[in-house]
């Protein structure tokens, strides 16, 4: 049974409407229409768009006159893990407060409109953590409901308006130890969830009908015995054959109607724990399907259109999980910049491609349309502790570094890199074909232990040897053409936050160390920083009321990502469990 040290909420569910500002009796419903061309003015999911690009047209706050801005308003939430990203629609924000609930803030001012809240299950606590220690990435908005993957295994559609209960139906069976810690997406009328696992019941994608919440498809994130690819298991039993998509949700082709989505590594951690031996499967991809790939469905059935697989086999919990970034672009990667580079594409040639920088470091670009490796390139530095051996370039298939695997108990290995970047997104911005990446230059110090339920122990996360302590994190900024890295911000303190480009040249980043950064696109320059009460975590974004440009972030704790980070940096004295949101904008010309 789980020990925790926080509380179970366990609040009446109900919807409380709240005096102050009500919603405008002219809402609009958000149509499938809006979500694919969404009004720069809101966010209307995790990432604004599909395409994940995390960009935000707005440009009234620019490198002119970020120097400016200021508190608009602040906003204290409850107690909790806090790892989520709040969506905007007509001046409205919707969070997912700490402790599992839901608020509707007037984003004016921060004035609440309706709260959700409902009662959890006492003996989820024999399997899972409690509400306060929720992890779901963000709520979801279509027509006039939003959507909430509630800690207990249920999703549950709300009266954008009230705060009102439409529907809810049971997406999995929490008593399994499956949680609801991804997102949400709305596709096509479905609403689409992801979530962790233990054990292959609970391992799956779900579209449930956005209107009605009845399920349309799941999509198992590993094969069963006699299913295509089952044999890259080995002899493993079929509820052994685990791999979840915990993270970031995915993101979505409309023209294609093909959804993409991450998987992360297999469990436990280790070969040795999983199998017995190191050499029960593959060294080379296939290995483990469809652990830590990228799996393109087809949003009408759920069925896989194509998958690639970033690193077969995993040997260290190595993830390459979270957003999808879609993007076209020139594919000319040069050989100063990248390693791997498929001789087979006319260079110059543009493709549709789906981009992702994973949690174990490295890059890669593949073509959208079927999967084909493009190139791909190690991050954020090529170091000899490198989860992969080789990739075959022509082909794409991955190898594992078996030099570095833990091949008994007690092995001990040094891999680089490690929780490089996790649950606080990228964000690209298309006038410069760039990538922005926050990042920590982390490595993992992991020895096997099969008397560990993970088959690893000591296991944690440690500084690159030899690295500089004042440039420990920062940010890389990477031309999706030709693959080259510039660094433009160096600091000694990591972050928990997304990134931010907007169309005002900016790059808005938070941190660890309390502090939100305005910085210039091109040059790395910090223009404009300013210290919050508390850590900021995931969060970033931009809206408009009025024509009035506002930057909102969320403070607070992640649960392990925030615990994770914070060990590699004893030195920085943060202040933990402070939530609430912060809103900025530039002062009234009066």
């Amino acid at each position: 049974m789980f020990r925790f040290i926080a509380a179970l909420i366990t609040l009446p569910l109900c919807a409380v409407a709240v005096g102050g500002a009500a919603q405008a009796d002219d809402f609009k419903p958000v149509t499938s229409e809006t979500l694919a061309d969404p009004d720069p003015a809101d966010w209307l999911m995790i990432n604004r768009t599909y395409d994940e690009q995390r960009f935000s047209p707005l440009n009234q706050i620019n490198r002119s006159n970020v120097g400016e801005l200021r508190v608009a308003w602040v906003r204290g939430l409850p107690q909790g893990t806090q790892e989520s990203t709040p969506l905007v629609h007509q001046g409205v924000i919707y969070l997912i407060a700490p402790g599992g609930g839901v608020q509707a803030l007037d984003g004016r001012n921060g004035d609440l409109i309706w709260e959700y809240w409902r009662t959890y299950p006492k003996d989820m606590l024999k399997t899972i953590p409690p509400a306060s220690f929720s992890r779901s990435k963000n709520l979801a908005i279509f027509e006039d409901l939003v959507y909430f993957a509630a800690p207990d295994g249920y999703l549950v559609a709300l009266d954008a308006r009230s705060g009102k209960v439409r529907w809810e139906t049971k997406a999995h069976d929490y008593a399994d130890g499956t949680e609801h810690t991804g997102g949400l997406m709305v596709a096509d009328g479905k609403l689409i969830s992801n979530r962790a696992c233990r054990i292959r019941a609970g391992c799956f994608l779900a579209a449930h009908d956005a209107g009605s919440g009845k399920e349309l498809w799941r999509f198992y994130t590993t094969p069963a015995s006699e299913e295509p690819g089952a044999d890259s298991w080995g002899n493993l039993p079929d509820q052994q054959r685990v791999a979840s998509s915990w993270g970031l949700p995915g993101s979505y082709d409309p023209k294609r109607k093909i959804t993409y989505w991450a998987i992360a590594n297999p469990t436990p951690y280790t070969r040795l724990k999983r199998h017995g031996s190191t050499d029960a499967v593959s060294f080379t991809a296939p290995s483990e399907l469809y652990s830590n790939s990228t799996v393109a469905l087809d949003v009408d059935t759920g069925k896989l259109s194509w998958y690639y697989q970033h690193l077969p086999g995993d040997d260290w919990d190595s993830d390459h999980i979270h957003e999808r970034t879609l993007l076209r672009t020139k594919v000319s990667p040069d050989p100063k910049f990248v390693k791997w580079i498929n001789p087979t594409v006319p260079k110059g040639e543009e493709h549709d491609v789906v981009v992702e920088v994973a949690e174990a470091g490295d890059i890669f670009v593949l073509d959208r349309e079927n999967g084909r490796f493009l190139w791909a390139q190690p991050f954020p530095l090529d170091m000899p502790h490198h989860t992969l051996q080789s990739i075959d370039v022509a082909t794409g298939r991955t190898q594992i570094n078996v030099d570095a695997m833990l091949g008994k108990d007690g092995d001990r290995s040094i891999i680089c890199s490690f929780n490089t970047r996790s649950w606080w997104a990228t964000s690209y911005d298309p006038g410069r074909n760039a990538l922005y990446v926050p990042f920590q230059d982390a490595c993992l110090d992991m020895t096997a232990n099969n008397k560990s339920p993970t088959g690893a122990g000591p296991r944690t996360g440690i500084r690159r040897p030899g690295v500089d302590e004042n440039a420990y994190a920062g940010i890389m900024k990477i031309d999706l053409a030709t693959g080259e890295m510039t660094r433009i911000l160096s600091q000694a303190w990591p972050g928990n936050g997304s990134a931010l480009a907007t169309g005002g040249d900016l790059l808005f980043w938070g941190d660890l160390n309390r502090r939100l950064h305005a910085i210039d696109s091109d040059s790395g320059k910090v223009l404009w920083e300013m210290p919050l009460g508390g850590m900021i975590v995931a969060s970033t974004i931009s809206y408009a009321i009025d024509g009035k440009q506002y930057i909102a972030v969320l403070t607070g704790d992640g649960l392990t990502g925030t615990a994770n980070v914070l060990a590699d940096v004893p030195k920085l004295k943060t202040v933990r469990g402070h939530s609430a949101i912060y809103v900025f904008a530039l002062p009234d010309k009066g």
